[in-house]
């Protein structure tokens, strides 16, 4: 694929990989709810069951991005004319995408109450059905929609200045923002190193999967088994459901701080990932 003479900043596939990953960072915080949910029902196995329904799902959606930001990197990385224009564009691009996902993440925030309301919901659909797909579909209906639509309340200040960070442990807050600061600029930083060097396109885009991975296991190792010892002292009355509250109203603000703050270290990252793949490269066996 050639690039034209002009770098442009606006097409639609820019437009569709930020319409992505709007939503796909937004189920991210939506994915927290399960976790206030589970206590509200007492049911936490089955809420943890729907957390990672969703963690995945948004994960696998994440996938989709490629498909407008390939096209992308790949009219920068042909650019023969302008070449520094053509990098200069495409890491607003790429920063556009990120912010997106910003924007996703705190619209989603906001909607956190009926997000829990649809947890609940699917917890009862789902001991009642027995089956996650019949459960899904029954949660799909006009009737259920509306309902959960009408459970959505907007914070009120006071609202928000119950919520006590003091209840929740510190490093949980710390880890939950690296780890979304990581994962927010995977892919976008895997693509920008791509241009910066032409010889290693394909290392350097074959590692934005290491680094999700490695993010996921953060994630695994620092983040989920935290906020599931308070999930469960919360069910068995060491702590309360406010302090739940907290804990989901805080992680959400650290993922979307962690979001911001990948705006920073993106071309960094970009680096980074250039220099491992170009060493990569030299590696002989």
């Amino acid at each position: 694929m050639l690039a034209s003479a002009t770098p442009h900043l606006w097409s639609g596939k820019l437009i569709g990989a930020m319409a992505i990953t709007f939503i796909v960072q937004g189920v991210t915080i939506a994915a927290y709810a399960a976790r206030l949910a589970g206590v509200q029902t007492k049911r936490i196995a089955t809420s943890i069951s729907l957390f990672n329904l969703f963690v995945t799902t948004g994960r696998l959606a994440n996938l989709f991005m490629l498909l407008f930001v390939g096209p992308l990197s790949d009219q920068a990385g042909n650019a023969v004319v302008d070449v520094a224009a053509w990098r200069h564009v495409f890491e607003l691009q790429l920063r556009l995408i990120v912010l997106a996902g910003t924007f996703g993440m705190i619209v989603f925030a906001l909607f956190l109450p009926m997000f829990t309301y649809l947890f609940r919901r699917g917890v009862q659909s789902f001991e009642a059905r027995g089956s996650v797909p019949h459960s899904l579909l029954r949660l799909a209906s006009p009737a259920v929609i509306l309902d959960v639509l009408r459970a959505e309340r907007l914070p009120k200040l006071a609202t928000l200045r119950s919520f006590q960070w003091r209840h929740v442990p510190k490093r949980l807050l710390f880890f939950n923002t690296v780890v979304m600061c990581v994962y927010a600029i995977g892919v976008q930083a895997s693509y920008l190193a791509s241009v910066l060097d032409p010889l290693v396109v394909r290392t350097a885009v074959g590692l934005s999967g290491i680094i999700n991975g490695v993010g996921t296991i953060a994630f695994t190792l620092f983040v989920d088994p935290t906020s599931s010892m308070i999930t469960d002292q919360a069910i068995h009355g060491k702590r309360t459901v406010q302090e739940v509250r907290s804990m989901v109203f805080y992680l959400s603000l650290t993922a979307i701080i962690g979001s911001l703050l990948s705006q920073a270290i993106l071309y960094p990252a970009a680096v980074v990932i250039e220099v491992v793949a170009r060493f990569a490269g030299q590696i002989h066996f």
